[in-house]
């Protein structure tokens, strides 16, 4: 996986390219996370952010489903913190 970027393969074979947004340990359970795009958009216009369980110790990290509400939850409240820094700062450079 690169710093920033990597490709996945679908069930078919499509391959996809995503961006790195961030990742983080968690404090409580100590398992890597890993949060990414495609930077796909929704109907409404919001880009698709997606999040994942990773093991970076490993030559080609795979991905894993995050299964718990407690586990979306602090993934939720990072990127809103994320979201409203951004905002704040393009407000002040206005």
């Amino acid at each position: 996986m690169e710093e920033n970027s990597f490709i996945m393969k679908n069930e078919d074979g499509t391959e996809t390219k995503y961006d790195v947004l961030f990742t983080f340990q968690g404090e409580e359970n100590l398992k890597n996370y890993i949060v990414y795009t495609d930077n796909s958009k929704d109907e409404e216009g919001n880009v698709s952010v997606y999040a994942s369980i990773y093991h970076p110790e490993e030559e080609n990290p795979r991905l894993e489903a995050i299964e718990t509400e407690k586990e979306w939850k602090v993934i939720e409240t990072i990127l809103n913190t994320i979201q409203e820094e951004l905002r704040e700062e393009e407000n002040d450079n206005k």
